[in-house]
Parts: C-alpha cells; structure tokens; sequence
C-alpha cells in the first residue's frame, strides 16, 4: 500500500489553555497520493481546527497534542519560519469564500505571482506565465484578461477558480479544500467538485475536502472520515459509508441530505 502523504495521530485540539473543552479529541487518519478524502460533520464537529492545525493558523488560544506527519515531518513540532517554508509550496489550501482571501485592491495578477516569486524564485515574467497556465488548466476562459482583473470584477465561481489556480501554481502536494462549495449555486458547486477530481486524476495530489455536506462529495470522494463533537464517528471507503453506515450519526447526514435532494426534485405535471 502507498505510503500516507499525511498521518493524523491523537491530534487534539483546546481552546482557552490544555484544561480547556476539546474541539478536537484523539483524532487519527491518513491520506494518501491521489486521494480524496473527505472530511465532514456538522459545524463545531472539529473538521475545520484540523484543517487549520494542518496548515498551522490556529490562534495563539489553542493548545494541540499529536501528531501532523506530512512526507514524515511533524507539522506540529515545526516553528513559524519552518512552517511557512511548508504552507503554500508543499500544502494548498482552498477556502470557502474567495472574496475574504483574495485581496479587494490588488489585481490577480499581482496575488497569483507573489508566491511563484517568493517561494519558487521566479522572475516576474516566468511567474506570469506559470499563473496562466495554471488559470488555463481549471478552465478559466481568457485568462490574461483575468489576470488584469480585480476579484470584485469576477463571479463567484470564477473567484473560486482562480483560488484553486492559486494554490496549484506551487505545485503542491496536497490540497486542503475547506468547504470551498459553500457560496456556490448548485451549477458551479458541480463544476468545482469535478475540477478538484480532474486535478487528482490529472496530478495525483492528495485532497482533504472538508465539508458539512456529505453529498457534495459523494461523486469524486475515495474514503469518508465523520467528525461529531470532535472526535470521529466513521471512517471507511465512500461507497461502504454511503450505503451501510455503522453510525447513527452518519447515517441521520446521509437520510437528511437524501430527504433535502427529494425535496428539490420538480413534482411531475399530471395533465
């Protein structure tokens, strides 16, 4: 079996000091090279202080314990210098909404470079084009009007594009998706979630979804991890998951998103 590209290991997470409630309780899993795995409960479950213990950005507020082994280094043991050297080249990261990471006065351009220039040693020029290749590659039309553009002049899903053409520019090995469907409309949602399985069949990174919809991933997810007041409930293959859960838990977020998709299905006309 490949190796995992990430280990989760009785990672633990508290708010307020060590003494304090854990939002994250002794949780364990791996992902693996051309994995998605998704990462899902309702919110307070802990799936996004994982996500953010993964990528170093919880506040100063949080004691962790455990493990983050990612290509056999603890994230966790690593400082601020270290960490940054991490976080963007060998970690993406996606998040939900576009118009709170994009910064409003500097053009696209400008914010899909920067990284390329810093972490990769690119001229200006060679960045520049890394960028549009990698606006290209999720299916962003013109790209080089784009890149002239400011993130208020574009959509939301195209805002969401340019996101994830952001985070691939470094050719990360991992990619941490956190509910970046959330502020789209069902049309574009689809078409986000087929872009990160066409980037994973494509590249054979590794993708942490996280998501409090179970069914947003039901089409592109490899294996399915189940979070409920910190602590994981289930965790096994999608189709295992999807059609015998062993929780109750689970089993209620499936029958809701199942009962939600009922309700949206048009009545047939009976003339």
């Amino acid at each position: 079996m490949t190796e995992a590209l990430i280990s989760i290991r009785d990672l633990s997470i508290s708010y307020g000091g060590p003494e304090g409630p854990a939002a994250v309780d002794r949780v364990n899993f791996d992902l693996r090279p051309g994995e998605i795995v998704a990462l899902v409960g309702e919110s307070g479950s802990g799936k996004s202080s994982v996500s953010l213990a993964i990528m170093a950005l919880l506040p100063d507020t949080a004691h962790l314990t455990g493990q983050i082994l990612f290509e056999g280094v603890d994230l966790a043991a690593l400082d601020r210098r270290q960490m940054e050297d991490i976080r963007g080249a060998r970690i993406g990261m996606i998040f939900q909404e576009p118009m709170t990471c994009l910064n409003p006065v500097l053009s696209i351009a400008r914010q899909m470079t920067e990284g390329l220039i810093r972490h990769r040693g690119l001229s200006r020029a060679a960045a520049r084009e890394r960028a549009l290749g990698a606006l290209a590659d999720v299916g962003i039309p013109e790209p080089a009007r784009v890149m002239g553009s400011y993130p208020h002049e574009l959509s939301g899903g195209m805002r969401q594009r340019v996101m994830i053409a952001a985070a691939l520019t470094l050719d990360p090995a991992l990619l941490l998706a956190d509910e970046p469907t959330t502020a789209l409309d069902v049309t574009v949602q689809a078409q986000v979630l087929e872009l990160l399985a066409d980037i994973r069949n494509r590249t054979g990174k590794g993708v942490l979804f996280i998501t409090h919809d179970i069914g947003a991933v039901a089409e592109i997810a490899d294996r399915v991890v189940v979070m409920k007041n910190g602590r994981i409930v289930e965790e096994g293959p999608w189709d295992q998951v999807l059609h015998a859960p062993r929780d109750p838990y689970t089993a209620a977020l499936i029958g809701a998103h199942t009962a939600l998709e009922q309700a949206l299905v048009p009545e047939t006309s009976h003339g």
